[in-house]
């Protein structure tokens, strides 16, 4: 299996192709291509690269799905003995991305076509199995 830890809004993910992630908004349309530069780590089937800070020449690429809000949570402020209270609501805002392919120097190393295609695979192979 085929992973990448990359950077994205002063956060750390560890990323896939062919699933989605919600990080920080980021100022594209939806459908536009999003690349992520700043890889820390990639796993390449037990081959392991790691960066210093950086591994050079990964590029990490996937394209936006959605817009969309986080869950709300609740800051509450209070001073005792004071009658100070203070509550308020946040909500951050999120940009759904779907990763399509890890690249090592412009080579998809990992795409989305290829995780869809193992399923598909394995199920091949159970149903030769139940045949047999």
């Amino acid at each position: 299996m085929t992973y990448a830890i990359v950077e994205a809004g002063g956060k750390q993910l560890r990323v896939e192709p062919g699933r989605f992630y919600d990080m920080d908004r980021l100022a594209l349309e939806v459908d536009d291509q999003v690349t992520l530069e700043r890889v820390l780590f990639v796993n390449n089937d037990g081959e392991s690269l790691v960066g210093q800070p950086v591994v050079e020449g990964a590029t990490v690429v996937g394209s936006v799905v959605s817009h969309l809000r986080g869950r709300k949570i609740i800051v509450y402020k209070m001073q005792p003995k004071k009658k100070t209270r203070k509550k308020q609501g946040h909500r951050q805002e999120l940009t759904r991305v779907m990763i399509n392919s890890i690249e090592m120097n412009g080579k998809a190393i990992a795409s989305d076509s290829a995780a869809a295609q193992e399923p598909a695979a394995e199920q091949a192979a159970v149903e030769a199995e139940v045949e047999s």
